[in-house]
């Protein structure tokens, strides 16, 4: 025993609480055992043998369903039909066949095959007449004209009671004939199987499952006949037997002899028969007074021993809380007056708070990835509900759009501007927002829910105005230059959001013709046909930044309403046909402005309808979607891996952070820190620190340098600060660290 184990009060709290649990109710158990000990071991005794008197019956059942099939195989065997039997030719079979059937089953002394009204038998070791078959086999209570009435008559497998019979060699030997009519449940049967069973073999069968013990037993058949019987130490009048006999099924008490006796009686449903035991009730007090005295031995071995026992489990369940209490003392920085020292709960729990302080700061980027998933990929449908409660997110306003803002002013990369967008609530326009930090550095967008009752601005009958006015009051009251905003149209579901994504993507680009730190909205981009332009410029812009963002879920819609535009326009085929060359040339522009050389282009020059364009249109808009969406993926990841380059070639530079690593790349802050622990498991700092720690271990092991020379080559300036948690990692110190290489190499030499 670990003797810092008996300074925790935990450790001794656990040992007292064990040692009460253990000896209370042992105590109780010792006082209640030596009043109920005959009784139940009377029952548990009882029960078991019912259970294995119930096993017999079973294993019986199953060695005469054995012996039926046995008959059955018989009456349908070709080689033991009357004709082959009696034929002095196909005998020798009939013979060896029926030997084959008797060394199936160990059950059987002997097999005889009688047809009906015949002066012969048939065996295992060949044919005889009745007559020598009598003087073969001669009972000693069975009548020989008895026996050929049974042979000739019997209806349903019979078992004959054990009897004793005389063969021409060797002594008496008490057997039991079983007689099974064949062909089975044929209403006139042609001949019948016979089987002689040791009386033994079938007791036996019997006493190896009911195992040793003083009494009877007795096997009746239905009509209460015995069949078989077994005596140990004792016999009982017929009267009796009698009385075992019609006990009900079940465990009973009956005085046999004048001596009460513990009487056991199952039935088989099989063929009726009725298996009884009798024991002496008196057997199992001498089994009470073994068990008392075992039970005094043991309670005082467990009452000697319980301390012992009650220190092991304390220790069990302390092992494990005072490995955690290690590991929190090493996680959780400990008061200078050591006042946590001892109290291991209580270093667990800080760092469970520690760990739930992490967690809720690591929520926002979680709540930040999932809510731009949406706008890409749809809307919440896409995320199961366990995930949308874990991020506090809920959909059920009744309208949404989305804005996309942009400021100009490096200055708007100050986090509070971002934190005062995060989340809105705006009851007076009956509007809930979420906030999400683009990965293009300065940009914004906010995903808008509106009721369908909530309130606006006098004289305004436009929800979403109170938003973006909001928007730009939250922008001033930071100090900072008015954002560009673009803004979607409304839909009715959420699961439409990267629709309106796309629509305020499309308006904040237009947002060069107006300057910037304009509002654009995408339902106020001119609807009307330029000279330019046969279809309205904000669904051709939409359908080119739908197309750029691999998103098919919009690009299919947006194509589908081009073309039904152009379809209910009334433009004569000529004119149709250049809209539609319209819509081809914005796909194919973006396609080549995403690098793509496109082939398989849909052929306008003959097409019939605007109907007929849509399927060639879709196909083609799939393959660009699928190629630009790769492509995405394929450049975030170069990005990421020039980022991770540049990491590994700058660690070293003091001035090296996640910003300035995030604005050398041309991504937004946090954007990075979510791609960079994605790809990494770990964040930028801890990335960092092990780049340089690894640094300080090569220079440590491969040169002389002082340590005060090494820490600010790896850009580490707080020499202290590097020491201390250069320790809380390896253990040691960097000196400690040199050191012990040094000591290695010379154990080496």
């Amino acid at each position: 025993m670990n003797k810092s184990y008996l300074k925790s009060r935990l450790f001794l709290n656990y040992a007292l609480s064990y040692l009460l649990v253990l000896l209370v109710p042992l105590v109780l158990f010792a006082v209640a055992i030596s009043q109920s000990a005959s009784n139940n071991l009377r029952s548990e005794v009882e029960r078991a043998h019912f259970n294995q008197l119930t096993q017999a019956r079973n294993t019986v059942d199953s060695r005469m369903r054995d012996l039926l099939t046995v008959a059955s195989r018989i009456s349908y065997d070709t080689r033991l039909t009357a004709f082959r039997s009696h034929d002095p030719y196909f005998g020798n079979e009939a013979i060896k066949a029926l030997d084959q059937y008797k060394a199936s089953n160990e059950m059987i002394g002997e097999l005889f095959l009688y047809f009906r009204g015949d002066d012969r038998v048939f065996s295992s070791v060949g044919m005889s007449t009745l007559d020598v078959f009598h003087s073969g086999y001669a009972f000693r209570n069975w009548e020989k004209t008895e026996v050929e009435k049974a042979l000739n008559e019997v209806r349903f497998p019979t078992l004959s009671p054990a009897d004793l019979v005389r063969r021409n060699v060797g002594p008496e030997q008490s057997m039991m004939a079983y007689m099974v009519p064949i062909t089975p449940n044929h209403p006139n049967p042609n001949a019948t199987v016979m089987y002689l069973i040791e009386e033994s073999q079938f007791n036996g069968l019997i006493s190896s499952i009911l195992g040793n013990y003083q009494g009877l037993t007795y096997v009746f058949d239905e009509k209460g006949q015995v069949l078989t019987s077994t005596s140990r130490g004792e016999s009982v009048s017929n009267a009796d037997v009698d009385r075992l006999f019609k006990q009900p099924e079940g465990i009973h008490s009956l005085k046999l002899n004048d001596t009460t006796h513990s009487v056991v009686s199952v039935k088989s449903e099989q063929n009726g028969w009725t298996y009884v035991t009798a024991m002496p009730s008196n057997q199992f007090f001498s089994s009470v007074v073994k068990l008392r005295s075992i039970m005094i031995l043991v309670l005082a071995a467990f009452a000697a021993a319980g301390i012992a026992v009650a220190l092991l489990l304390a220790r069990r369940l302390y092992g494990p809380i005072s490995e955690l209490a290690a590991f929190a003392s090493s996680r959780v920085k400990q008061p200078a007056s050591g006042g946590m020292q001892r109290d291991e709960l209580s270093r667990i729990r800080s760092v469970l708070q520690h760990s739930s302080r992490m967690a809720d700061l690591q929520e926002p980027h979680a709540r930040s990835h999932a809510l731009l998933m949406l706008l890409k990929y749809g809307g919440p449908a896409s995320m199961t509900e366990e995930l949308l409660q874990a991020l506090k997110l809920s959909f059920d306003q009744d309208r949404y759009s989305v804005i996309v803002l942009g400021w100009e002013d490096e200055q708007a990369t100050d986090p509070a501007i971002y934190a005062g967008l995060q989340e809105l609530d705006l009851p007076s326009a009956g509007a809930k927002v979420y906030g999400i930090e683009l990965p293009e550095p300065r940009r914004m967008a906010l995903i808008v829910g509106l009721a369908a009752g909530g309130a606006i601005e006098p004289g305004s009958n436009d929800p979403l105005q109170h938003v973006l006015d909001e928007v730009q009051r939250i922008s001033d009251e930071a100090g900072l230059s008015k954002p560009s905003i673009g803004a979607g149209r409304l839909y009715d579901s959420p699961n439409q959001l990267s629709q309106s994504y796309i629509e305020a993507l499309s308006a904040f680009e237009s947002r060069h013709a107006s300057g910037a730190g304009t509002v654009s909205r995408f339902d106020a981009i001119p609807q009307g046909r330029e000279e330019a332009s046969w279809l309205p410029p904000g669904l051709l812009m939409k359908l080119t930044l739908a197309l750029k963002q691999g998103s098919y879920e919009v690009t299919a819609p947006t194509i589908k309403e081009c073309l039904n535009y152009i379809a209910e326009s009334g433009a004569s085929p000529q004119l149709a046909r250049a809209m539609s060359f319209d819509v081809l040339n914005t796909m194919l522009r973006a396609a080549s402005e995403l690098g793509m050389l496109t082939s398989d282009i849909p052929s306008l020059i003959s097409f019939r309808s605007v109907d007929a364009l849509e399927e060639p249109m879709l196909a083609l808009a799939s393959r660009i979607c699928s190629e630009a969406e790769s492509r995405a993926q394929t450049e975030e990841r170069s990005l990421l891996d020039r980022a991770l380059t540049y990491i590994h070639a700058h660690y070293a530079d003091h001035s090296l952070s996640l910003e300035s690593v995030a604005d050398e790349h041309g991504l937004s802050p946090s954007y990075f820190s979510r791609s960079f622990k994605e790809k990494t498991g770990q964040n930028f700092t801890t990335y960092v620190w092990q780049l340089r720690v690894e640094e300080v271990k090569r220079l440590l092991d491969e040169t002389n340098e002082p340590i005060k020379d090494i820490i600010p080559r790896v850009g580490y300036l707080d020499a202290p600060n590097f020491i201390r948690k250069f320790k809380k990692e390896t253990g040691m110190t960097p000196g400690q660290y040199r050191k012990r290489g040094s000591d290695a190499g010379t154990e080496s030499e």
